[in-house]
Order: C-alpha cells, then sequence, then structure tokens
C-alpha cells in the first residue's frame, strides 16, 4: 500500500479560510454569549489559529489571529457590534488573541522547517548508503556509477549540472570542493554560507584515492546562486569518496 500523502490546501484557499473561518465562529458563538464566557470563546478561536498555523503558512496564521481578535471585539464584548472594548478583560484577550497567532505561527514554521531539514537528511543518507551498495557490489559501469553520483550531488548542493572528468588535471582557475567541505578559489577560502558557491566559474570535486586524483566532477551554478551548506558539502564529499574506492579497482 503507498504511503498516504498530506493535504496540502492552496496558500490562496488556506488565507481565505483563516479569515473567513473566525468570522463564521464568532457569528456562531454571538447566538450564545449570555452563556458561554469569553475564556470559552478565545479557546474556541485559539484552535482555529492553531490550526491555520499547523499549515505553515506564516501569512495564515497571522490572518488567522488578526481575524479572530477582531470578530472577537466585534460580536463577543460590549458594546456588541462595534470595535469598541470597554471590559479590560476583554482587551487581554483581544491582545492574547494576537499573540498566541504569532507565537503559534513561528513555532509551526520552526517545526516545519526542523522536519525539512530532517527529510534532507534522510535523502542524502539515502543516496550515500545506495551509492555504497553498488560500489560494494560491483554490479554497475563506472560510466553508470559516476552519471548516478552526478545526479545526486545536483541533489545534494542544489546546483544546475554535474559531469564527470577522468584524469588529474583541471582548470587552477576553478573552484575546489575540499575533503573537509571548505571551498577554495586559487588558495583562497570562500564563505559559501553567505556567497553560495561561484557562478562565473565552475567548481571541481576531485576524487582521490592513496593521495592520487583518479577524476573529478565538475559542479556548474551559473544561474542561479547555490548555497549548500556545509553537511550538505560534506555529503557530497563522501559520495565521491565512495566513487573513488570503484575508480581504484576499475580502468576508466
Amino acid at each position: 500500500m503507498a504511503d498516504e500523502q498530506p493535504l496540502v490546501w492552496p496558500r490562496g484557499w488556506l488565507r481565505t479560510a483563516a479569515v473567513l473561518l473566525p468570522l463564521m465562529i464568532c457569528v456562531a458563538l454571538s447566538a450564545g454569549r449570555d452563556t458561554v464566557s469569553n475564556a470559552t470563546d478565545v479557546l474556541i478561536l485559539v484552535t482555529v489559529i492553531v490550526g491555520a498555523a499547523a499549515a505553515g503558512d506564516r501569512w495564515a496564521g497571522m490572518l488567522a489571529a488578526l481575524s479572530s481578535a477582531l470578530w472577537f471585539d466585534f460580536f463577543l464584548t460590549s458594546p456588541y457590534l462595534r470595535f469598541t472594548i470597554t471590559d479590560p478583560s476583554d482587551v487581554g484577550d483581544t491582545v492574547l488573541l494576537l499573540v498566541i497567532g504569532a507565537v503559534v505561527t513561528e513555532l509551526a514554521l520552526w517545526g516545519h522547517r526542523q522536519a525539512s531539514r530532517a527529510s534532507g537528511r534522510a535523502g542524502y543518507l539515502e543516496g550515500a548508503l545506495t551509492t555504497a551498495e553498488l560500489v560494494l557490489g560491483r554490479h554497475e559501469s563506472v560510466e553508470t556509477l559516476t552519471r548516478m553520483v552526478s545526479d545526486q550531488l545536483i541533489e545534494v548542493l542544489g546546483i544546475e549540472t554535474c559531469r564527470f572528468v577522468t584524469g588529474e588535471s583541471h582548470d587552477n582557475r576553478m573552484a575546489v570542493l575540499q575533503h573537509d567541505g571548505s571551498v577554495t578559489r586559487q588558495g583562497h577560502l570562500l564563505n559559501v554560507d553567505r556567497d553560495g558557491l561561484p557562478t562565473d566559474t565552475e567548481t571541481v570535486l576531485l576524487v582521490r584515492r592513496n593521495h592520487g586524483v583518479l577524476g573529478h566532477f565538475v559542479l556548474t551554478s551559473a544561474s542561479a546562486v547555490a548555497r549548500p551548506t556545509g553537511e550538505q558539502r560534506r555529503v557530497a564529499v563522501l559520495l565521491a569518496d565512495q566513487v573513488a574506492s570503484l575508480l581504484g579497482d576499475r580502468p576508466v
């Protein structure tokens, strides 16, 4: 059975719902405002805000909070049907809705970012393990393996193209992705986290074995700046190391 995919709402629909749902709930709650406390009303609206924020869209969470605060004021605080609050406790409840909206939305976004990073790490690890299995099994040709690793490097580093070139020599003007994950250009260390990989030249990832160079991957990011993290760059080096163990045993 295929894994079930989470339901993803289009952002426009999500944001529209974030605005309209608090309005509809406040209209419904206003029918029983003499029997239901404002604290209960706030809890119900907080649930709506949490639901909008959980989608990972900052605007949806903030719109839900703003809409909840406005319609809570209009329908559920005295004087009714006016954007005016006279009771200090109602002012506190309205402000609380806005604060909760901001906090919950940022927490939800943080959670989505962490989940995205974890998913990325799992993907990088899977790619490295797949390459290692191919190398150990010796079932694939050198051309097939280097092509597969090139595709994985494109995904891991967020670059445009990648190709493998045999031999020791490469253009010394190119940047070099070092074995420790750093990137240098003509002896100068580049700040990839800030500036990204060079776009005016290609970057090479050397495939080394026993202090010798067997070939190199040529990484191209010309039209868009790629800013792979240190972790992503080290995964790229690990993939190149897997190729090195095969090239050392086979003619290229």
